[in-house]
Order: C-alpha cells, then sequence, then structure tokens
C-alpha cells in the first residue's frame, strides 16, 4: 500500500515539475514523418521499446515524458501486434491506432468463373499473406474433405490482414459458397436432372463459363436442363477447354471435341465429374430454378449474347448467321 502511495505522489510530482501544459503539448506533438508509413508492431513489443524504435528513427525527440504519460494512463500501454499505417498526425493519435487494432486491411478477389488453378496463382502473390496452402491435401484443408476445391470458394472480395494466412482467406470463402448453396438448393424447383447439391454446383459452374452475359444464366441453365432431360449431351465448350487445361492454346480444335476425357461433354452423357470454375450466386440459383424453356441451343453471336434455338433447323440458320458468314 506504501509503495502504491509513494508511486502515486512521484507522478503527482513528476506531472506538476513538468507542468500540465507541456503533457498536453507532449499529447499533440506530430509524429515526425513526411507521409504515411506502414509500421510493423511485433508479437510482444512493449511501450517503452516502441517508444525507443520511434526515437531511433527520429520520429519523436525523447520516450521520457511519453513513459510518464503512459503511467498516467496504462491504457496506452496495450499495444496489439500488426502492421500499421502512421501519419504524421499527433504521436499519440497513432499509439490509440495501435491500442485499438487498427491495422492495415489488404484484399483478396476471387473472381466469378476463375479456375482453381487461377485462384490459388494469384494467391500465392497476395501482399501480406503468410502461404500456408498444402497443395496436395488441399480439401482436407479449406474443407475438411478428401476431394477437389474446384467450385468450392464463393467469387468475392475478402479482407484480411497482416501475415493472415492463405488458407483462412479461402475457407471464408468456402463457407461463404457453402452456405450460398446450401441455401439456394433448399429452394430447388422440382424434377432437376441432378441428384445432390454437388452436381447443382457443377452446372452453375458451366452456366458461368457460358456467358458472359449476366441476364442470359438463367436460359443458358434451362437448356442445359432440357438437355439432361432428354438425354442429350451438354456439348459445351467450356468442360472441353478445362478437360484440356495447360494444353488449351486458346482454340478448340476437331481433334479435341474427339477425345475422351472425362470433361469432354461431346463424348459423356451427363455432368463432368466436378465443377469447373468459381461459380457466382446468380449461376447457382439459375442452375436450381432454371425458367421453363423449349430452348435446346443456343449459338455465341459474337458479341457475349447468344441466340437460343428449340429446333435443329433454327439452330443450323443461327450458325450460318453467325459463324459461318464471319468465317467467309
Amino acid at each position: 500500500m506504501l509503495k502504491v502511495i509513494l508511486s502515486v505522489a512521484f507522478l503527482a510530482i513528476i506531472s506538476t515539475a513538468i507542468g500540465y501544459q507541456q503533457l498536453q503539448a507532449t499529447l499533440q506533438s506530430p509524429l515526425n514523418i513526411s507521409e504515411s508509413t506502414q509500421f510493423e508492431v511485433k508479437k510482444g513489443t512493449g511501450f517503452n521499446k516502441l517508444c525507443q524504435q520511434w526515437q531511433a528513427k527520429n520520429w519523436v525527440e525523447s520516450c521520457w515524458r511519453y513513459q510518464v504519460i503512459a503511467k498516467l494512463d496504462p491504457t496506452l500501454t496495450d499495444l496489439k501486434a500488426g502492421l500499421y499505417e502512421l501519419s504524421n498526425t499527433s504521436v499519440i493519435n497513432n499509439i490509440k491506432k495501435i491500442n485499438q487494432g487498427q491495422q492495415i486491411s489488404f484484399s483478396f478477389t476471387i473472381i466469378e468463373g476463375q479456375a482453381l488453378r487461377d485462384v490459388l496463382a494469384n494467391i500465392k502473390n497476395a501482399p501480406n499473406l503468410n502461404n500456408d496452402l498444402k497443395l496436395d491435401e488441399l480439401g482436407k484443408q479449406i474443407i475438411n474433405e478428401d476431394t477437389l476445391l474446384e467450385g468450392w470458394l464463393f467469387p468475392d472480395t475478402y479482407h484480411y490482414q497482416h501475415n493472415d494466412t492463405a488458407s483462412s482467406v479461402l475457407k471464408r470463402a468456402a463457407q461463404t459458397m457453402q452456405q450460398t448453396l446450401s441455401d439456394a438448393w433448399q429452394k430447388r424447383a422440382n424434377n432437376l436432372p441432378y441428384n445432390t447439391a454437388y452436381e447443382a454446383l457443377i452446372m452453375a459452374s458451366i452456366i458461368e463459363k457460358e456467358t458472359a452475359v449476366a441476364s442470359e444464366r438463367p436460359l443458358i441453365a434451362s437448356v442445359f436442363v432440357n438437355r439432361l432431360n432428354t438425354k442429350m449431351r451438354l456439348q459445351t465448350d467450356p468442360t472441353v477447354i478445362y478437360g484440356l487445361g495447360e494444353n488449351f492454346d486458346g482454340d478448340i480444335k476437331y481433334k479435341d471435341l474427339r477425345n475422351h476425357t472425362p470433361y469432354n461433354t461431346y463424348r459423356i452423357d451427363g455432368l463432368p465429374p466436378t465443377p469447373i470454375a468459381m461459380p457466382s450466386k446468380e449461376a447457382i440459383l439459375a442452375a436450381v430454378n432454371p425458367p421453363q424453356s423449349d430452348y435446346v441451343y443456343f449459338v455465341a453471336k459474337g458479341d457475349g449474347s447468344h441466340q437460343f434455338s428449340t429446333t435443329l433447323k433454327q439452330h443450323n440458320a443461327a450458325v450460318k448467321t453467325y459463324i459461318l458468314n464471319k468465317k467467309n
């Protein structure tokens, strides 16, 4: 008790000696930097060490007044590790930013229609992110299943902080996709040509890759559902391209369409074994609730949109209009 009394008395003497006005001036003195600067507060850094680091950089002239201030306000010594953007505002404002854990926020974006290999290539180069991904067991690491992660990452922008792990970002993307798919599957239409939510995810990924026009997703879905319900093959180029992988040179050749792979929907019946990209929520909703239509064909017009047809005769005419005439 005596020590506490003496400590309080000592601080009172020091405060009086310095003067209230001087303490206030110290509180409001700017951090001596010319522009915003990133600074990492490492785990275990104490208040005195932080001030010494700033003094070594000539950001503050002296630490002893700040040490006195910290004694008067112990909350200032609660420093949270992380990467911060410091400014030439007051020293105390910068310290409070660290007290409150207002770290720099970084972001990583998964784009609609991206394939897993592209997502992994991008996250490998994401700044300030600890790449802890185990590529040989990625499914187990992210969704706790021994399966390909293709299709399971929801397209969105994910924010993270310095030294967060890549797996934590992808887990959030996977959880969002799982919830989105589960919600959509619960509200699915009747008589769909697939029996599981995963098959709907596969279909959604194909829909996503087939059109760049968002409004066409439902009609694309109706075409594929009509084909499957009538035992027609899907015959969709994006699955062929996915099956070719790195061997795809930008142009599908006749031999590619004849090549029998698990993803060549010109040769196989039904759906391919896995998704071929990361589908959007809209593509998933289209897959589980396609509109009623008689369309079973479509052909690209060349502007990103498609011409839909109900008969082979109509389709052949559309092919002549939009593809063959352009080649002549």
